[in-house]
């Protein structure tokens, strides 16, 4: 979408919510919120888009939308990994007075059987290259940690997952950055108790993504979210899935999720992950909302 196109929405839709200067460095915005607007990303049941999004722009769109200035910016809505469009990258985030939080590596390299838990060394061994490569660009754009998940651990054995790490986190360490693991999906999400036994192996540079919504069911998010808030240093994720007529998330007991957070001492950025239906211009601005009403 084009940038005037953007603005026009905007300013039809009745701008009025904002984010409290105070609060402007604990919210942030994944631009997986608008994987619909990516060719990179869109559902595989819609239209093919007339015209992509470009990454460089999504800076300032949220900037002049939400005045919200912490993103996280998914890896495949980058056009490229050359250094002179990631410096590109970089331009605009300044622009726009906004910094990188965090980028999530969803790459194929880490969704090849396995991934950094795979038995086949040779597998690992590709998909943490992949992933220092990530650590490089985060590292040009001043981001402070890149998600990397695990792909199937073996809870049985959880050796080969936390060797993968081992690395990772060396590697992390020399660039001053975290890699961070997500509950997302299967073994992390509904036990999240095995995640935490991974951060205490591996040590510094490892830690949580917490993801309130990511979770089978109440019980194991109750569960899971105090279990991960403690080794989360950089991010975690609101999440927006489905909301009442008064905006409110029905999803999720969010209102607790936050509470989890607030006990463990969280003090870094809540990046708004909307994946529910309709409007995201407006399910983004309704988890904003609750997120100023509970930090």
């Amino acid at each position: 979408m084009q940038r005037r196109t953007f603005l026009i929405q905007s300013l039809a839709a009745g701008l009025s919510a904002q984010t409290p200067a105070g609060l402007s460095d604990r919210i942030g915005i994944s631009s997986w919120s608008f994987h619909n607007f990516f060719s990179s990303t869109l559902d595989e049941k819609l239209p093919k888009l007339t015209k992509s999004w470009d990454l460089r722009d999504f800076p300032e769109m949220i900037a002049d939308r939400y005045r919200v200035h912490q993103l996280e910016m998914v890896a495949p809505h980058f056009e490229s990994t050359k250094l002179s469009y990631v410096r590109e990258v970089k331009s605009r985030l300044a622009r726009a007075h906004s910094h990188l939080v965090n980028i999530p590596v969803d790459i194929d390299e880490l969704g090849v059987k396995g991934g950094l838990s795979d038995p086949d060394p040779k597998i690992r061994e590709t998909a943490i290259s992949a992933c220092t490569k990530w650590m490089d660009i985060a590292q040009e754009l001043g981001a402070k940690s890149v998600r990397c998940d695990p792909g199937e651990m073996n809870r049985a054995d959880l050796s080969n997952t936390i060797g993968s790490y081992k690395k990772l986190a060396a590697y992390a360490g020399s660039k001053n950055l975290y890699v961070i693991i997500e509950n997302h999906g299967g073994v992390g999400s509904e036990h999240p108790e095995d995640l935490v036994k991974v951060f205490q192996a591996v040590g510094e540079h490892c830690g949580a993504l917490p993801d309130m919504g990511n979770f089978p069911d109440e019980a194991t998010r109750q569960r899971g979210l105090p279990l991960l808030y403690p080794y989360a240093s950089t991010v975690s994720h609101a999440k927006g899935l489905e909301f009442d007529e008064h905006g409110i998330e029905r999803a999720f007991d969010f209102p607790r999720a936050m509470q989890a957070a607030k006990k463990a001492g969280f003090k870094g950025v809540f990046s708004v992950e909307y994946e529910g239906a309709g409007d995201p211009y407006t399910g983004v601005q309704n988890v904003v909302d609750e997120l100023v009403r509970y930090l």
